[in-house]
């Protein structure tokens, strides 16, 4: 059994990262990766949602929204990246957005590199508290 929070769920989202890259390898643009990793997960039997609108909060006002790459169980978000290299500015992007939608976990990956990066990250602000929007299911029937 994983060790983290959700890690199950994080080992099978990332296993899924690293067949898509070891077959399309980096190159392409994020949406090629993101239509990729989505055929994935329908395999995996795993509830998610493509590019879905989260609302993002400032003093418990709706400023806006953000669409996250990938919302995973309703309780993991996925960002990916197809670039050279991951600079902090991504991770603390991500971090960000965790914060924002009051998610406690989300993975951060980037295809563009010659090997598949990946971070795992913890919100230290999450909140069981605050209601987050469920997802509409794309497991496959």
């Amino acid at each position: 059994m994983a060790e983290y929070k959700y890690g199950e769920i994080t080992e099978k989202v990332i296993g899924a990262c690293f067949r898509v890259h070891g077959t399309l390898r980096n190159g392409f643009q994020e949406v090629i990766y993101q239509r990729a990793l989505e055929l994935e997960l329908r395999t995996m039997n795993l509830e998610f949602a493509r590019e879905f609108e989260m609302p993002i909060y400032y003093m418990d006002q709706q400023i806006g929204t953000r669409r996250v790459d990938f919302l995973v169980e309703n309780k993991i978000s996925v960002e990916l990246k197809a670039i050279i290299k991951l600079e902090d500015v991504h991770i603390a992007q991500a971090m960000n957005y965790l914060e924002a939608y009051n998610l406690e976990i989300g993975l951060l990956i980037n295809f563009g590199s010659k090997r598949l990066e990946f971070h795992r990250l913890t919100n230290k602000k999450y909140s069981p508290t605050i209601v987050s929007h469920p997802v509409k299911s794309n497991k496959s029937h």
